[in-house]
């Protein structure tokens, strides 16, 4: 069993040497400028201010769905 141990180590440590080799540099290089954070933030207002009233009207229709009928209204009075 102490026969294994400077193998281990070894290969520890050669292991242990290269793990940067496999490493990302984890840096994106973005060249965005200012006008393409504006532009997006620009589609991002056009698309939540087209949901609201389809929001909206879906409220609307459920609500007209969940509504009693005035028969039914009658009859639990």
């Amino acid at each position: 069993m102490k026969s294994s141990a400077p193998i281990v180590n070894a290969l520890v440590l050669f292991i242990g040497s290269v793990t940067s080799a496999f490493a990302a540099s984890g840096a994106r290089e973005d060249n965005s400028g200012i006008f393409t954070w504006i532009f997006l933030g620009f589609c991002a207002l056009i698309v939540v201010m087209q949901l609201m009233p389809a929001v909206l009207m879906m409220l609307g229709i459920a609500k007209g769905l969940r509504k009693e009928s005035p028969q039914e209204q009658k009859a639990t009075h």
